[in-house]
């Protein structure tokens, strides 16, 4: 028994004097960044540039993945299962702060996820076909009224901040929708094109077919109008009072060596301000967001108490 408790601290001892050197030597092999959201997006699109252009960085190439579903949540799920070694990342929506608090899940953004680093927000819209009797954001509100429960529109899926943020809409207007969930933008805008729904939230996957007129931008959900559609008002500007902008960053999973996650941070860091992916963010209206590991953390913990408070106000928590 002796002996065998002298291996056993002997190979923890092993372990313990390995790990520092294991982590200076990452990464050792390519890195895999997980996209919740189907390909083709623009998450995906601009994930995949930003992967693209840190590689050279870390050394390694980064794979992206697609997991899509659950509210863009699955990445997280990934992460929760993960092994704490740095070589599985996922891009982290909003939606990763706020779904525990409508569903019951097997992790939490609180104790499964060490923080890399914040990078950008969506510009989130409502669109419409180009044929659709909606030629304001008014309009649609008005018909909504006149016709409870009829409106159809569709968002990046349950729980998401283009559903929520409607939610939040109809609730201050007296008015109700009814929610058709996607997988993703892509998802989305094939559905708004074919006719399957009147209206769409969602960030500005839906530029391309707004500037070819196929769609119709109704109104835009940031602190001020966009570059590219200076003619279409915001919520703001339209008295709602609603500013929704969903700021996204990576994770890895929890437990992982802090020199680990500062390579990782130091690569994207880089990255992020690489002309080929700031030019991919204006391309869908986004700005950059950059945060430090220690400061995403801690907007995490703060924004995982503020997405409580607005799922209480909207009636949407979980019961049980």
């Amino acid at each position: 028994m002796k002996r065998r408790t002298l291996l056993q601290a002997a190979g923890a001892a092993a372990i313990s004097t390995s790990a520092p050197a294991y982590a200076q030597s990452f990464p050792s092999r390519p890195v895999t960044l997980l996209v919740p959201f189907p390909a083709g997006g623009p998450t995906d699109i601009t994930m995949r540039t930003l992967a693209e252009v840190t590689a050279p960085h870390l050394g390694q190439s980064v794979v992206v993945e697609n997991r899509p579903g659950a509210g863009g949540t699955l990445g997280v799920v990934a992460l929760s299962n993960a092994r704490p070694d740095g070589y599985l990342l996922s891009q982290l929506p909003l939606s990763v702060f706020r779904i525990p608090h409508t569903q019951k899940v097997a992790w939490s953004p609180l104790t499964d996820i060490s923080y890399v680093i914040g990078v950008s927000g969506y510009t989130f819209g409502v669109v419409v076909p180009a044929a659709s009797p909606f030629k304001t954001f008014r309009d649609l509100i008005e018909w909504a009224r006149k016709n409870p429960g009829k409106l159809d529109y569709g968002s990046t899926g349950t729980g998401t901040s283009p559903h929520l943020t409607m939610e939040e809409i109809a609730l201050a207007q007296g008015v109700q929708f009814n929610h058709v969930p996607y997988k993703g933008s892509a998802d989305l805008m094939q559905a708004i094109l074919s006719g399957q729904i009147m209206a769409a939230a969602d960030s500005t996957g839906f530029a391309p077919h707004v500037e070819a007129g196929k769609l119709r931008l109704l109104c835009t959900w940031g602190e001020k109008r966009t570059r590219r559609f200076k003619d279409v008002p915001t919520l703001v500007d339209l008295g709602y009072g609603i500013v929704s902008a969903s700021p996204y960053g990576l994770g890895t999973a929890k437990g992982t060596n802090p020199t680990i996650v500062k390579a990782l941070h130091d690569a994207f860091a880089k990255g992020l301000r690489d002309p080929k992916h700031l030019a991919m963010l204006d391309r869908y209206d986004q700005d950059l967001w950059y945060q430090s590991s220690a400061d995403y953390e801690s907007y995490a913990r703060a924004t995982y108490v503020k997405e409580k408070r607005l799922i209480e106000r909207l009636g949407l928590e979980r019961k049980a």
